[in-house]
């Protein structure tokens, strides 16, 4: 669980309501402009418990992509499976084992300002998870996308466990949804286990 300024700092940062008709198409755009030129292997962490209802939007998330079968994304953190406090180092530490210089996704709920409620945020750079309960975890992250699930400011560890289970099933929904669009415009290169965005191929003609 990660909180979010009141301000926003950086310039590669981009937000939308969660029900907004075109933050499939907006949101998936902005985030695929940040893929590497460079074939990397892409892999998606989606930090969360399934123990509280406002932290679950990570591990909903991992579940949802999961269920529709990206082809070119590995998937951490589910709700059988979840990635949290207890055991991201754990998991970090088994990214960089399995997967030749990993491309990372992290997935994340946050409390943010009332009027946010409802959004979905990506940035260019690594998320902080823990910020929002004053836990000390290490940022993890090329990209990070997070959900806005609830109010910050007093009693967070209340706060999140009275967030409406709707809201954060919504946003979990949409969020895999963003990432199997992206997923279904990667195809793999002539590297194993690297993909890259077909965008970004160049076609080699023999003569």
């Amino acid at each position: 669980m990660s909180l979010k300024s009141r301000f926003d700092h950086s310039a590669e940062h981009f937000r939308m309501p969660h029900n907004d008709s075109d933050i499939l198409s907006l949101m998936s755009e902005r985030i695929i402009s940040w893929f590497p030129e460079i074939p990397r292997e892409y892999v998606i962490l989606c930090i969360g418990t399934d123990r509280s209802t406002g932290d679950a939007l990570g591990p909903l998330a991992g579940t949802f992509l999961q269920e529709s079968k990206p082809k070119h994304m590995n998937i951490y953190g589910t709700l059988h499976r979840p990635v949290h406090a207890v055991n991201l180092q754990e998991s970090i530490d088994t990214i960089k084992s399995n997967h030749r210089n990993p491309f990372i996704i992290a997935i994340d709920a946050c409390l943010g300002r009332n009027s946010s409620i409802g959004h979905i945020i990506t940035e260019k750079g690594p998320l902080q998870p823990g910020s929002a309960l004053n836990k000390a975890l290490p940022p993890i992250g090329d990209i990070n996308v997070t959900g806005v699930v609830n109010i910050s400011g007093f009693m967070e560890h209340s706060i999140l466990q009275s967030t409406r289970l709707s809201i954060v099933m919504d946003m979990a929904r949409q969020i895999s949804s963003i990432l199997n669009r992206i997923d279904q415009r990667l195809t793999y290169n002539p590297s194993p286990s690297v993909v890259i965005p077909k965008e970004q191929q160049v076609k080699k003609w023999t003569v």
